[in-house]
């Protein structure tokens, strides 16, 4: 599959933020401890989610997804524990999450190994580690498995994580949340999308308290009932099309956002030269025709552009940010410290004209403005597809995506959606 894009037109109308999908997919998970229906709402109707929800079908959950309304009921009460499907783990990173709660329910997990972008080394030893401090048993080789001894729940304890690993927080935390006593987790992390899914655990009855800092504190209780919740917005595909507006000089008006997260991500926005207008709805206004220009550090030095772990720059931007910069005017650093294979998609976009320096896997300086032109590239992840989608809008002539199924996995008809703004894309 592929994305054929006729580039340089401003891109500008209006869009609504749709629900996180680093937020969805835990609370997909969460719902396995569940003793009744559970309800999410704002389902962001993307690949990543739907694999999420077929390994609950395979599984014996009843799941009634409401695509117009972008919802989903899933009843975890036929739920009969098994390992998961092994073709399905393959198509997700977050398969993973499932580790804690069917432990925490039914005694044992038996997991494939996880698939997911090819962005570098992503260890999975904090699962390990907190799942074992819980009272776990844990192989960690294929299938991974988790299992407690029968007749006996996780132990509380404390755990400090060796990294503030964001999907180790959650099954940590899910987990946790059907134990015995209080677990205490130090250098946690504190993601929006691991606070949605603390508040989900506290609707459906548990005890979650220290949510939005690094140290989490669980009061396990016995059982968790169904809940309908609202998956917070996704500030990552808002920002993505924020810099795809920027980037081909166009306007945004962008609905249905939170001011808490995006103080963080105007950070890097205003060192590119965009400036926007919030509201008190909850939206902002991106004026067209911007001179975007990057601003340098005190006395002139060239400025680094730097990801982290929350509240820091995330990551998952940080691809579409590489690519506005190239049509700003000045130079910048960027230092991607997360992961090692993520930058290396810039490759494709020095073939479109831009010119880049590559350090090392974890470093590159982008020399802007660049006239970025047409060519044949191939997405290699979620992010990076994106980030080329937005070149290929800033381009001029004709630029072909191949692998374009990778950008579904975190965008919801992304096409329809930009053509919606003035695009000239089409799906082949």
């Amino acid at each position: 599959m592929k994305f054929v894009i006729h580039g340089s037109a401003p891109l500008s109308g209006r869009h609504t933020a749709p629900g996180n999908k680093n937020a969805a997919l835990p609370m997909i998970a969460a719902s396995i401890m569940a003793k009744s229906p559970v309800t999410l709402s704002r389902l962001p109707l993307i690949r990543d989610v739907r694999v999420m929800l077929e390994i609950l079908h395979d599984l014996g959950a009843g799941v009634a997804l409401d695509e117009k309304n972008h919802a989903v009921t899933i009843d975890p009460t036929t739920i009969t524990p098994k390992p998961l499907d092994e073709g399905l783990c393959r198509q997700v990173r977050a398969s993973i999450l499932f580790a804690g709660p069917l432990a925490a329910r039914f005694g044992e997990a038996a997991i494939p190994s996880p698939g997911g972008d090819a962005i570098g080394r992503r260890r999975l030893d904090t699962h390990f580690d907190g799942l074992r401090a819980l009272g776990f048993d844990v192989t960690e080789t294929a299938p991974l498995t988790f299992r407690r001894a029968a007749g006996h729940k996780a132990c509380a304890t404390r755990i400090v994580f060796d990294e503030a690993s964001v999907t180790a927080t959650e099954n940590v935390v899910m987990a946790a949340a059907l134990s015995n006593g209080t677990t205490t987790l130090y250098n946690a992390a504190c993601e929006p999308h691991v606070q949605d899914l603390c508040r989900m655990i506290n609707l459906m009855g548990g005890n979650v308290t220290g949510i939005g800092t690094n140290q989490i504190v669980i009061h396990g209780v016995t059982q968790l009932a169904g809940c309908s919740v609202a998956i917070g917005p996704d500030a990552i595909e808002a920002a993505s099309f924020i810099a795809a507006a920027a980037a081909t000089h166009g306007s945004l008006t962008l609905d249905g956002i939170h001011g808490d997260e995006f103080d963080i991500i105007e950070r890097p926005f205003k060192r590119l030269g965009v400036r926007w207008e919030r509201h008190d709805d909850g939206s902002l206004f991106l004026p067209a025709a911007q001179e975007l220009r990057i601003v340098n550090d005190a006395e002139g030095a060239i400025p680094t552009i730097a990801d982290g772990i929350w509240p820091a720059i995330p990551s998952d931007i940080l691809s579409a940010l590489i690519v506005l910069s190239c049509c700003s005017d000045g130079v910048v650093l960027f230092f991607e410290k997360m992961f090692e294979s993520r930058m290396y998609f810039v490759d494709h976009l020095i073939n479109m004209g831009a010119r880049i320096v590559p350090c090392d896997p974890h470093r590159l300086v982008v020399h802007g403005r660049t006239r970025l032109h047409g060519t044949v590239v191939t997405s290699p992840d979620i992010r990076a597809g994106m980030a080329l989608l937005i070149a290929g809008l800033a381009a001029s002539g004709t630029t072909t995506i191949h692998n374009a199924e990778s950008i579904d996995r975190g965008y919801e008809s992304i096409e329809t959606a930009l053509q919606s703004m003035g695009a000239a894309i089409t799906r082949e």
